[in-house]
């Protein structure tokens, strides 16, 4: 399987099974059109006389003998050596938690899968001694695995600080006893940051997801305070002064663009200037009946600013100014495991959400859905069965992803937006797989921009 597109100037070809990536001439983008294995001299003399006027008789067969001789390498129609994993994919041990202190915020985002904080069961705060119960439950359901990874989560967990200490605490007075080491991380909006709580934060937290959709006028219609007021000028300054202070410290900003902002480029360039090096603004996912969400008439547009950001990023890195996207960080040199690459992010299986009440979930998407309560950390239970299921969930049992050439980018995408729009977690949301595919070749292109450069 072959995907291949023009972008920028780059004729570029993706080999989706070996993840080989090709830069190659007009003669041989276009003869892909017609030539694919198992190769012939009749195929040839086809794909010939539908391209002569175009190109000459030896540009072809220059461009024939290229394409064959890549694959007989392995690096273009290669064979698909992945599919045989697919029942390998069994429930794991857990390794990560999504740790819901704060069933609460102080603010009113407008777009907030969270019904603004509470999940729609009520605000509250998580006590002590279930996120202790918590901690327990991640050491026993993690078995033998050493890295354990604990996101405390909202909300606004920065409402519940206290509590944050101490399951941190808990959680370090076992790493020995148990043979295990956590890395913490938090995401926060930022409101309640203080010199004393950026201290904490940066010294325990491996990671810090800082919330701020990006100009002030698009930030502040989203994301208003209690009292409907901006948040910007609030969370800014703190969000600088956190960053400063961390070093070399993981950490990025993280926002969502709605149909509000479709310049959303806008948005990535100016948290950059504003002094951040890394960046996720992401689409919004909401019900089409909400005038901010976004629809698949939004598409060309959505897809011209990602252009526009890439190439704006390319300008960027070359005079030295080069700044981490999210959407583009791409590994093409097939780093993850096979297993990963099948799967993604392992919700419901290795990963899992725990709410104030100690109800354990998938994940912090499907929170609040009762038919998707999988146990409790109160009796250390969770439902097997479940489990198994969210663990067979691969880019091989989800029909639209097994012939798509993004597979192994995505993962099969998200499981509980699957769910909540496509009504299935094995059924793909097509609004998100389109955007997806657009930010895959974006991120390809600019790799082939700046491999271009530095040959140059």
């Amino acid at each position: 399987m072959i995907h291949k597109y023009y972008l920028n100037g780059f004729y570029i070809v993706l080999d989706v099974h070996s993840g080989g990536v090709h830069v190659v001439d007009a003669v041989i983008y276009d003869l892909l059109d017609f030539v694919a294995p198992p190769f012939s001299q009749e195929l040839f003399e086809k794909a010939c006389a539908a391209l002569s006027d175009k190109y000459t008789s030896e540009q072809l067969l220059e461009a024939y003998e290229e394409i064959k001789e890549l694959t007989e390498a392995g690096v273009l129609f290669s064979a698909d050596d992945y599919e045989k994993f697919a029942d390998m994919m069994v429930s794991a041990p857990i390794k990560s938690m999504c740790l819901h202190v704060a069933h609460d915020c102080n603010l009113r985002c407008k777009y907030c899968f969270a019904s603004t904080g509470d999940f729609g069961a009520g605000r509250k705060l998580l006590d002590a001694e279930t996120g202790k119960k918590a901690i327990d439950f991640l050491l026993t359901h993690s078995k033998g695995r050493k890295n354990l990874e604990l996101d405390f989560f909202g909300g606004e967990p920065l409402m519940n600080m206290p509590v944050i200490k101490e399951v941190v605490s808990y959680a370090r007075s076992k790493e020995k006893e148990y043979n295990k080491n956590f890395r913490f991380t938090v995401t926060t909006n930022g409101i309640l940051l203080d010199d004393e709580i950026t201290d904490y934060l940066n010294r325990e937290m491996y990671n810090i997801v800082l919330s701020i959709d990006g100009r002030k006028e698009v930030n502040d219609r989203m994301r208003p305070t209690v009292n409907q007021k901006g948040s910007y000028d609030v969370i800014l300054p703190k969000f600088k002064n956190l960053v400063d202070k961390r070093g070399d410290g993981q950490y990025y900003v993280r926002g969502t663009f709605t149909k509000y902002n479709l310049d959303f480029a806008a948005d990535v360039l100016h948290l950059n200037e504003v002094g951040f090096d890394q960046v996720s603004v992401e689409p919004v996912v909401a019900d089409p009946k909400f005038d901010y969400a976004l629809t698949e008439e939004d598409l060309p547009r959505v897809f011209e600013e990602y252009e526009k950001l890439a190439k704006a990023m390319i300008e960027k890195k070359k005079k030295g100014e080069g700044f981490n996207f999210f959407h583009f960080m791409i590994d093409l040199d097939q780093g993850p495991c096979a297993i990963k690459r099948l799967r993604g992010c392992g919700c419901g299986n290795e990963y899992v959400a725990v709410t104030p009440d100690g109800d354990v979930y998938p994940c912090h998407q499907f929170v609040g859905m009762e038919q998707f309560k999988m146990g409790s950390v109160f009796d250390n239970s969770i439902n097997q069965e479940m489990k198994d299921d969210f663990a067979r969930a691969n880019v091989y049992t989800k029909e639209e992803c097994k012939n798509c050439w993004a597979k192994f980018y995505c993962s099969g995408g998200c499981n509980a937006n699957n769910y909540q729009y496509a009504g299935d977690i094995r059924k793909s949301f097509k609004l998100s797989c389109e955007m997806e595919k657009k930010r895959l070749e974006c991120a390809i292109m600019m790799k082939a921009a700046l491999a271009a450069d530095d040959a140059e």
